[in-house]
């Protein structure tokens, strides 16, 4: 039986270095692995989310936790499989104009803060944090979006969502001071730059994340990998396929690090050290077992926010052989 031919969007991080270099490949599949960005200019095309949630171009697609939930919620056809290739602390990702007078998270109330996409999953993420951790009502912040949103959805009554004017960039607002923060999924190319004025909300955010993580026991879920529905209806042992191969490049991206001159880091190796003393030796777990608590705050946040249309649970979000993973 001829192996059927599928595509498969992802970005070049390094645990997916092993679908690229082909030392990993899914059994019994003919797989072309893509390098797409996800909302930059990046390598073959960008938009991955909005290419697969919008016009279905891919047979498989790392996409955006927030917005597979809106799309799974509104019955679109995607499944997912427990496997998350991306993942962020929010304390890391919030910025703030130096001159805004922003010493502490309850200082946002009030002000103009800056997310790529409501729905964007640090923009979720960071917005259920302030509240649940910080203790910072979100609805009290005005929030300026760099671009439409990927999952149309009614925002809702009271919260205040103002696109970027046409011909400006929601990073030069915040160097500019136009608006107070910007929570977004990298730093600000200003940053990069070395300006001075901007700075991060926490003055030790490493340290902040670290807190977080001990405290919730996690490190918390961006991007989920997604099939088209008649995929897994057709070939539903694709899923263990496809996951067994992510699980293998996990493993092999381990390895690379134990040569210290795999990094460009200087002390890459005492990074990957330290993080394994205080994350312990797999941050990264796939299956749903060892990520039900990271997946079920999440949601809590995604309703209390108005972007899913109905209620899930965590066994809804996968391929019915996956459950017990």
């Amino acid at each position: 039986m001829a192996k059927p031919k599928l595509t498969m969007a992802i970005y070049h991080y390094d645990r997916h270095i092993p679908f690229f270099d082909g030392t990993v490949v899914p059994d019994g599949v003919d797989l072309a692995v893509l390098e797409v960005g996800q909302s930059s200019p990046l390598r073959h095309g960008a938009d991955r989310h909005q290419r697969m949630l919008q016009k279905g171009e891919f047979d498989i697609c790392e996409l955006s936790l927030s917005s597979y939930l809106m799309a799974k919620s509104r019955r679109m056809p995607f499944t997912a499989i427990p496997v998350f290739p991306r993942r962020l602390f929010s304390p890391s990702q919030m910025w703030v104009h130096v001159g805004a007078g922003i010493k502490s998270p309850t200082d946002l109330i009030g002000k103009k803060v800056g997310l790529i996409t409501y729905q964007t999953t640090l923009s979720v993420l960071a917005k259920g944090d302030l509240q649940s951790k910080y203790g910072v009502p979100w609805r009290k912040i005005q929030w300026i979006v760099a671009k439409e949103e990927t999952v149309p959805f009614k925002p809702q009554e009271g919260v205040i969502i103002q696109l970027v004017p046409p011909g400006k960039k929601i990073e030069a607002l915040l160097e500019n001071g136009e608006i107070d923060a910007l929570m977004m999924p990298h730093p600000p190319r200003s940053v990069a730059r070395g300006s001075d004025k901007i700075s991060r909300l926490f003055a030790d955010a490493k340290q902040e994340d670290i807190r977080y993580f001990l405290k919730n026991g996690f490190y918390p879920i961006m991007h989920v990998v997604a099939f088209k529905d008649g995929l897994l209806e057709s070939h539903p042992w694709l899923a263990q396929s496809v996951m067994g191969a992510f699980e293998q490049a996990k493993e092999a991206c381990k390895h690379y690090y134990d040569d210290s001159n795999w990094s460009r880091l200087a002390w890459g190796r005492h990074l990957f050290e330290e993080e394994s003393r205080i994350l312990g030796e797999d941050p990264w777990p796939y299956g749903v077992r060892k990520n039900r608590a990271n997946l079920e705050r999440f949601m809590e946040y995604s309703m209390d926010q108005g972007l899913m249309e109905r209620k899930l649970t965590v066994e809804e979000l996968f391929a019915p052989t996956m459950h017990d993973t």
